[in-house]
């Protein structure tokens, strides 16, 4: 973990949220946070156009990646459609695996329990 972020959780102890807005729930409201962006991005040599959207897209695109199903991407996404959830499936980069028998893994899994 980043030694600035260490430092920060250890100074404001955050139990909700990680980082603590103004909002009487103590959240950042959405016009707070597209403000900490766009002062952010001034700051780099990034030329796309990025908001906060873009971090949800961003969240998406990398579970995918990482391997989570698209079932619970939706659940975390707060989809009610999963048509919604499969847009994400055209940006991801996701590794072929060769199709398989599930008799294949169960073959493979009895065969090293009974080498030990």
């Amino acid at each position: 973990m980043a030694i600035g972020l260490k430092k920060y959780l250890k100074a404001e102890n955050p139990h909700i949220w990680l980082f603590n807005g103004k909002e009487q729930d103590g959240r950042y409201s959405v016009r707070g946070l597209s403000w900490v962006m766009r002062e952010n991005l001034k700051k780099t040599s990034i030329s796309k156009e990025v908001n906060l959207h873009s971090l949800r897209h961003t969240y998406a695109t990398h579970l995918l990646e990482q391997g989570v199903n698209i079932v619970t991407l939706k659940e975390l996404l707060g989809h009610s459609e999963i048509t919604t959830t499969m847009i994400y499936l055209h940006i991801a980069q996701c590794d072929l695996v060769k199709a398989h028998s599930p008799l294949d893994r169960l073959y493979k899994i009895r065969s090293n329990a009974d080498k030990i």
